[in-house]
Formats: C-alpha cells, structure tokens, sequence
C-alpha cells in the first residue's frame, strides 16, 4: 500500500477565535500593525513578531530543507523560534501565512511550516491560510473576512503605504535622528485609535488622515531636502520589504549616504488583482471572477488616485506613478503573461524607478527563485537597452549568502551612481 502522506490539518474554530493569539510573520511593520489594530475590531488578536537575528534562519534550517525559499526558511524558522521561546502559551496560540495560489513556491509554505511544526512537537497548533485563490476554503470556520473588514484592511494599507512613502522620503534628511520613526510611532498610534472600538471608518476619514501625515512629517525638521542619491529597491515580495529577510538593506543604504526608494504594498496587491484580469483575457479563464477583479481593480485605483492628489496638493512630497500607467510601461519590456512569483511587475517597477528619475537599483531576489530571476534579472539587459542610463545591481539572499558579499556589490553599484 502506498504511504498516506497528507498532513493533518488542525483548523482554527469559532471557540478558538475567543482567547486565542494569532502570530504573523513580519515584513511589514507599519501595515501589518494597522492591519492587527483593525482586526482587533472583529474579535481577532493578532501579533506580528517583531524578532531578528541569526538565530531565525538557523531555527529555519533546523527544520525546512535547506533548498526551500529563503523567505519560507526565515517565516517558518521565526514561528519556531517564537513558539520556543516561552513567551506564549502553545495551546493558545495560531500561526498565520498567505497563499499565492500561483506557480510560486509560497503557495506550498503552509505545508512545509504544518510539517516544521509536527517535527517540532507543535502540531497540534492551528494555521490559518490567508489567500484570494479560495485554497483551504471553509478550513478555518474561525477565521472569517467579512467585505465589510477587507475594506477595512484595505484602508489600513492605503494608510500604511502613506505614512512610509512619506517617511522613507524623510528619513535621509532629518536633523534629529529618530524624528521620523516617532513620527511613524505617533501616527500608527493615532490611526489604530481612530479604527479601535465597534467603527466603520468612512473613506471620507481616510482622506482626511492622508492630510494629518503629511501634516506631521511636515513638523520634522529636516535638511537639504532630497540631495541624495537615490536607490530603488525592487524584488521578491519578502525579500524586498523584511529587514530580515534583505538584512536591513535600508538601513545600509541609509549608512551609504543614499536616499532608498520603495515602491508600496498597494502595488503588488493591484498586480494580483490584475491578473485575475489577465488570465481571462489572455487564456479565457472565469469571466465573472473576471469582472469581479475589474471591478476591485478600480476601486483601489481610484483610492491611489486619491493619495497621490493629496501629496501632490500639499507639494513638499513626491508622489508615486499611477499604477495603471506602470503596468503599460513594463509591456515594452515583457509580456503580462509572464505573472509566476512577482513576474511582469519586478520589471515595471524598475522601469518606473527610472522613469521617475531613480536610475540605481538593487533587484533582491531569494537564490534560487526561479521565477524571479527570469523575470529579475533575465530583463536587465532589456531594461539597459530602453534606458541605458539603468544602473541595475541583482543581490541574492540564502542562508548560507555573504552579507559582506552583498553589501560590496552594492557598494560596486553606488560607485557608479548618479
């Protein structure tokens, strides 16, 4: 008889929901706390581990073959490392991860983490799958999204995106170190004040919350004012926003005397959204699944048509390029149907970067990634050749990766920056 090889799947229960503590990866601290404070709301307590160093990628190595992602290896080594760490009750707590639903690898991470915890003595833990490709449907009756919260959610990372597209724009030049960061701190304080308690926040009160960031970074005292170099960082979803997972490539740049640039969260969530389009249009897929990313699709264009109304009104700040108008550029360079792992959009997003004057760019991408090297690195050269100003530096990260080595090449690229 073959072996049954299915991993038992625990499911999160409406009982659960009451008194259990829902732990999350970080990648993004900002959005991800705004998301926690809103879910708060609808009687989830969630919290994003917050936890670093060497140790997390050793505790993933311990326990995923050392071939897997590296963003797999760093998620599941910090759950690990968070459930033996004696900080929470194991019998009280559940571990969330997303699901691509795509030709991506992430898509597998859910069964690699269930294995990690049942050789760990932990499987008797709940994971809650979050996805919008209807994998582990109806798994979970404790875990519920409403469309009344992933509106919600969805303006806490209009939010999110907000405060650090400003921010990251700040942080280069401020006279008082850490001015910024409190200035981050006071804003996620006020904002998750502002969605806490039994409320619908009204798109009319996210617009007015655009004006009270601008406002406070506004009151940061700042020096010459976007001087430096700037350099784009563009790549694997994790690998491009985690500080774990890039080994604080900000904070390097940062110390490199350059101004890093990133584009927000919001975009990889409209090129989801638009490949929904995509797969109907190209390969005659689900019309209504269709019409209905169409319409999403809209939606959330409208509302960064709006955030980028507001920064350009109040003139101290550079606004982000129009999503729509980035998904046209990247069509000179690749096709749309190229969408496995970031696919078309690791291009466009470099080609908006140079569009908007950001010529110096570091590609992260987890060794190994298939997808993302084909669509990374193998459209350097095309890039180069429709803009030939395009100082382009690909850096992969792995567990067994040299930091130094890494940050020499993009010290090599910043050598020919303009």
């Amino acid at each position: 008889m073959p072996e049954n090889r299915k991993l038992p799947h625990v499911p999160f229960t409406e009982e659960m929901k009451k008194d259990y503590t829902i732990l999350i990866p970080n990648m993004l601290p900002v959005q991800f706390k705004l998301v926690t404070a809103i879910m708060a709301n609808y009687g989830y307590h969630m919290e994003v581990l917050e936890t670093e160093g060497p140790n997390i990628a050793e505790c993933g190595l311990k326990n995923v073959h050392n071939d897997t992602c590296y963003p797999a290896l760093l998620v599941i080594g910090q759950f690990i490392d968070a459930l033996e760490s004696g900080k929470y009750d194991t019998h009280k707590v559940a571990l969330m991860i997303t699901q691509t639903g795509g030709g991506c690898r992430a898509s597998n991470y859910i069964h690699l983490l269930r294995k990690a915890l049942i050789k760990s003595g932990f499987g008797y833990i709940p994971v809650i799958s979050v996805n919008f490709s209807g994998l582990e449907k109806d798994a979970n009756p404790g875990f519920k999204l409403t469309p009344k919260a992933l509106i919600q959610v969805a303006y806490g990372v209009l939010l999110g995106d907000f405060i650090m597209q400003i921010h990251n724009q700040c942080r280069p030049y401020e006279v008082h170190k850490g001015d910024c960061d409190k200035a981050v701190d006071d804003l996620v304080r006020k904002i998750s004040h502002d969605f806490a308690g039994d409320k619908f926040i009204r798109y009319k009160q996210v617009k007015m919350l655009y004006f009270l960031i601008c406002k406070r970074f506004a009151q940061v005292e700042l020096k010459d004012f976007g001087s430096k170099k700037k350099v784009g960082i563009v790549g694997e979803i994790y690998v491009k926003f985690s500080p774990l997972g890039n080994n604080n490539l900000e904070k390097f740049l940062l110390s490199e005397g350059t101004e890093p640039v990133l584009p927000g969260l919001l975009d990889f969530c409209l090129y989801c959204i638009y490949n929904g389009i995509i797969d109907f249009n190209l390969y005659g897929r689900n019309a209504g699944n269709a019409a209905v990313m169409q319409a999403v699709y809209r939606f959330l264009l409208d509302k960064q048509k709006d955030m980028i109304r507001v920064i350009r009104r109040d003139g101290h700040f550079r606004p982000p390029m129009e999503f729509d108008k980035v998904r046209k550029l990247s069509q000179k360079i690749i096709s749309p149907g190229v969408k496995m792992g970031e696919g078309w959009l690791l291009p466009a997003e470099m080609v908006e970067l140079i569009e908007e004057g950001v010529p110096n760019i570091v590609l992260t991408q987890p060794f190994g990634c298939l997808p993302n090297h084909i669509a990374g690195k193998g459209m350097i050269r095309k890039i180069r050749a429709a803009y030939p100003q395009a100082n382009i530096v690909s850096v992969d990260y792995d567990p067994g990766a040299s930091r130094i080595n890494q940050e020499n090449r993009i010290k090599l690229m910043l050598s020919a920056a303009k």
